[in-house]
């Protein structure tokens, strides 16, 4: 059995993706802390299986009900044979599979203050307000960190009270920063200014660390210093004036200071609240939502029961209850009005139970559980209202009471919202869900939950190639260590069969691309009613996005990164595509940086991969090469690529700025890291010859210590390449040379039966002796260059090129994309229905906007969008198919436009400059006939169109821009 919370090491096969996100210091608090979750409806399970997928200590579980049919609308650990029971008892079972290291325990008493002090955070989700002020204030009083959390139909809200005096280790999660220094002047204060090569990227009021300072060295070791900036490479210091003349050179560094932060009880910021100012809820829009869920307390204390879906009754009274509340609200929330309209909405929905906002929310507060643990990222200060009424009918269809009634179904907490026309609608739909992650898992549950693919004709269709690592079971939450090894696809339809037995799930494991269009060819995608990207790279999401604005299909992309997360939602005809806007390339790391100037880890890690391919890799699979075709060297040779070396003339020092001269190291057998790297590097290579290694660090260093190590000498005459253009400047190698070196060689023929076996760099194998090869090495040229070291997590991180991840942040993002599928089932078709987001849970911050409405284009004073085409059928009446001539010609009558050049894929069909006997010869062709031997392929019998890209001139002969062709074959 393994051990429980503060008792074991951190498992880092399980939580890998997470320890990016937090680091081991604040994962050894969440292993020390107890949870109480209270309330066991949907939102509350959502916060529970959060918490315990991210390794807190121990989570149990209050609630003092029994299961209703309600709540199956969004609690997704309850079953239909559950009604009845205890909600806190049916779901342990199941919230305790999530994760081993987490013992989950129910209890269904009352929460006593006995019972409350042995929590580090209680949770309170959906709970009177009277019992939310007495636990609030037992808990402010006793220092046990606090979280309340309620959701009401299409309105969400969240309140945290971490005490008086919560240290602060980290606000934002991000690595310190780190800048070269230029120059430093004398002065009060000190004016600092960096390198011109990239900001510093510094913000007023962050401390700096320096070092490797030349000539000023007070700066180097003092204690860390504030900043003011003054400009994006300058900013001011201490008192400078006392200080030695600077000559050059220095590293400067970001260092997180801890600082305390207060919160105020529940009760006291009932009175006087501080609100999380969001782009969709602005402040007067919060304090209106703080006096309404207030009024809704008293109309649930007075009545029993939330105010009926869509009664004008009890909306009315609710307004009046509000309006009571507003006139004792003190002066910091008071309003100059009451915003009527708001309070009557949210009466309307209150009884409502939807899956999507207890996942937003429920994510938005196991988050602020993590941070009460650990004491990383900025919790909310204190309140946070959110609401999605934009998800209601647009225009002036309005529901009434009588379509909104519940029916003693799963669904009845939808209906409430929704009416019982869009469940109809929501059961018949049939959706792509491309990827089974983490994502994937997630919208796998809600769209269970909202009844998705439900009903008569509904299916939801998965592809994913991958099988279960141990790793994913930290956010992936439809897996179980059992599932290990197991496809991801098959686990997650047979996993969310059992939260809906009413969905139908077809899995998949094909790769979505041009290699399997006659997979998900022209009928599967015309027979979908929308698309969910569930996808961790970007080429997928693009070829995604290309197939759905052919087929004029909705696409639903969101994507994480650690505690960041987007949403964006794309619709045929009304608004843009993924591809039309895409972030900037990566930054690469300059050739000559990497081979003659490193100054940062992450040069040293991208040097240290390049060794293992140059040493481990290329000259095995060379080998294997010249065993095939000996001439394989001579052309290898004679490529450009060997070395001419060159001097640039400088004033400057040329190991100044970022050249830092390097030193050498002098080999030590008893030095960890230089043993390390011998060990690796050794079996590596005897893995590439097909020879045992050696794991015997004694035997090794007896072994070395028999051997005499050559002195190093610095070698004289040596040109230093100093860019990449110089690095490029290179000549072939000559005849003699090549003579010379192909007389070395031994022939094929006499090496017959010998190979060698390259090796493919694999990050997550602890035992292969890869990541023990790049770390040593990174380090030991970063030794080399004054560079601090980094550990295996670090150096694994940088050079797996690890994709940071939590539970909370995939949960959040998921309800976001859910609401907006809401969205996109009504058929909304207002662009600004629609919200694109923009979260980070760390600080916190969220940004909601309109999606942009696609570019528009014009010929002949038409105006086309990218969701426009030409449609042309090359199936003639007389049953023949249309030739290039007729194309062309149909292109000149029917839209007055000459066709210059015409391509399909990366095949050239036509173009005026070809030569007459080759546009002789296709013009009496037909266009599945060129088509064909272009491209050298036959067209599949799934291939019902083609897309055919043009370049037209006008009756001007003017070159315009015109959409593509859909050229229907048959």
């Amino acid at each position: 059995m393994p051990k429980k919370g503060s008792e074991t090491d951190i498992d880092e096969g399980l939580y890998s993706r997470q320890l990016y996100v937090l680091g081991h210091e604040a994962m050894k608090h969440l292993q020390a802390s107890s949870v109480l979750v209270s309330g066991l409806w949907g939102l509350g399970v959502e916060i529970a299986k959060n918490v315990i997928l991210d390794g807190v200590k121990a989570v149990t579980l209050h609630d003092e009900g029994t299961a209703q049919w309600a709540d199956l609308s969004s609690q997704f650990y309850l079953r239909e044979e559950d009604i009845g029971k205890s909600r806190a008892e049916a779901s342990q079972p199941h919230l305790a599979e999530l994760n081993h290291y987490v013992p989950v325990s129910t209890y269904t008493g009352a929460l006593v203050e006995d019972f409350l002090s042995g929590f580090q955070v209680v949770v309170l989700t959906n709970s009177p307000l009277e019992d939310q002020l007495k636990v609030g204030e037992f808990c402010h009083r006793h220092g046990i960190k606090l979280v309340v959390a309620d959701t009401r139909g299409l309105f969400g809200q969240l309140f945290c009270d971490f005490g008086e005096e919560m240290i602060l280790t980290d606000s934002n999660g991000e690595q310190p920063l780190t800048a070269m220094v230029s120059m430093v002047t004398k002065g009060n204060p000190g004016i600092v200014t960096c390198l011109d090569e990239s900001r510093h990227g510094f913000e007023s009021g962050d401390f700096v660390s320096f070092t490797e300072v030349q000539g000023m060295n007070e700066l180097n070791g003092i204690c860390p210093l504030e900043i003011k900036v003054l400009g994006p490479y300058t900013f001011s210091i201490c008192d400078s004036s006392n200080f030695s003349e600077y000559i050059r050179g220095g590293i400067v560094s970001q260092v997180k200071i801890a600082k305390k932060i207060s919160f105020k009880s529940l009760l006291n910021s009932l009175a006087g609240p501080d609100f999380v100012i969001t782009d969709f809820a602005k402040y007067s829009r919060s304090a209106q939502l703080h006096i309404g869920f207030q009024a809704l307390h008293q109309f649930c204390a007075q009545h029993g029961r939330s105010p009926r879906p869509h009664s004008e009754k009890d909306a009315a009274e609710l307004v009046t209850l509000a309006e009571a509340v507003k006139a004792q609200a003190p002066p910091a929330v008071q309003q100059d009005s009451l915003d009527e309209d708001l309070i009557r909405k949210l009466a309307y929905v209150a009884a409502g139970d939807l899956a999507p906002m207890n996942a937003f929310i429920g994510g938005l507060a196991a988050q602020e559980v993590m941070k009460a643990c650990s004491g990383k990222f900025m919790p909310v200060m204190q309140w946070l209202y959110f609401d999605a009424l934009e998800c209601l009918p647009e225009g002036q269809e309005a529901l009434s009471e009588d379509k909104c009634l519940p029916c003693q179904n799963r669904y009845d907490g939808q209906v409430a919202v929704f009416g019982s026309g869009l469940q109809e609608k929501l059961g018949k739909q049939r959706y792509f869900l491309v990827g089974a992650g983490a994502i994937g898992c997630e919208l796998l549950k809600n769209f269970a939950m909202i009844g998705l693919g439900c009903g008569d004709g509904g299916s939801i269709t998965v592809t994913d190639m991958d099988i279960i690592e141990k790793s994913n079971l930290n956010r992936q939450f439809l897996f179980r260590p059992w599932d290990v090894t197991k496809l991801k696809s098959d686990t997650t339809a047979a996993a969310v069969s059992q939260i809906n037995p009413h969905i139908r799930v077809i899995s998949h494991q094909i790769r979505v691309g041009p290699e399997t269009e006659h997979v998900y060819d022209d009928d599967f995608f015309q027979n979908l009613d929308g698309v969910a990207n569930a996808l961790d790279n970007v080429d997928a999401r693009m070829y995604m996005d290309r197939r759905c604005v052919y087929y004029r299909k909705p696409l639903l992309e969101s994507g994480t990164l650690g505690t960041k997360g987007n949403v964006q939602v794309v619709i045929p005809f009304l608004t843009e595509s993924y591809s039309s806007s895409q972030d900037p390339p990566e930054k690469s790391i300059p050739i000559c940086t990497l081979k003659n100037f490193p100054n940062a880890i992450e040069h040293t890690l991208q040097w240290a991969q390049d060794e293992f391919e140059g040493l481990f890799k290329q000259p095995a699979e060379n080998v294997n090469k010249y065993l095939i075709d000996a001439k394989f060297v001579e052309r290898t040779l004679c490529l450009a690529g060997t070395q001419a070396l060159q001097l640039t003339g400088s004033g400057a020092p040329f190991w100044s700025g970022p050249k830092c001269c390097p030193h050498p190291l002098i080999f030590d057998v008893n030095n960890p890291l230089h043993l390390d790297y011998v060990i690796a590097a050794a079996n590596l290579f005897a893995q590439t010859y097909g020879m045992m290694g050696s794991q015997d660090r004694s035997a090794v260093t007896k072994l070395i210590q028999s051997l005499q190590v050559s002195e190093f000498t610095l070698k004289s005459g040596i040109r230093i390449q100093v860019s990449d253009q110089e690095l490029q400047t290179s000549s072939s190698v000559d005849d003699n040379r090549l003579q010379e070196l192909k007389a070395m060689l031994p022939t094929p023929e006499s090496l017959s039966g010998f190979k060698m076996y390259p090796i493919n760099f694999e990050k997550d194998d602890g035992t292969n002796f890869h990541m023990d090869f790049i770390v040593a090495a990174s380090n030991l040229r970063a030794e080399n260059y004054n560079i601090p070291l980094a550990d295996r997590h670090k150096s694994k991180l940088i050079a797996g090129k690890i994709i940071p991840a939590i539970a909370t942040t995939t949960a959040a993002v998921v309800g976001l994309v859910s609401l907006e599928l809401y969205k996109v089932v009504q058929g909304h078709q207002q662009l600004e229905s629609y919200k694109n987001s923009f979260i980070n849970l760390a600080l916190p911050f969220f940004c909601f906007s309109g999606p942009l409405a696609p570019r528009c284009h014009q010929f002949y004073n038409q105006e086309w969008t990218l969701w426009d085409r030409f449609e042309a059928q090359g199936l003639q009446p007389n049953g023949k198919e249309m030739t290039l001539k007729q194309f062309l010609d149909h292109f000149k009558s029917e839209h007055k436009l000459e066709i210059t050049m015409l391509s399909q894929g990366v095949s050239m069909l036509y173009s005026f400059f070809m030569p007459p006997s080759k546009l002789k010869e296709r013009m009496n062709q037909s266009m599945t006939e060129i088509v064909s031997r272009v491209s050298k392929r036959k067209l599949g019998h799934h291939v019902q169109a083609l897309l055919l890209e043009l370049r037209c001139n006008d009756e001007d002969g003017k070159d315009v821009e015109v959409p593509y062709v859909q050229y229907t074959i048959h």
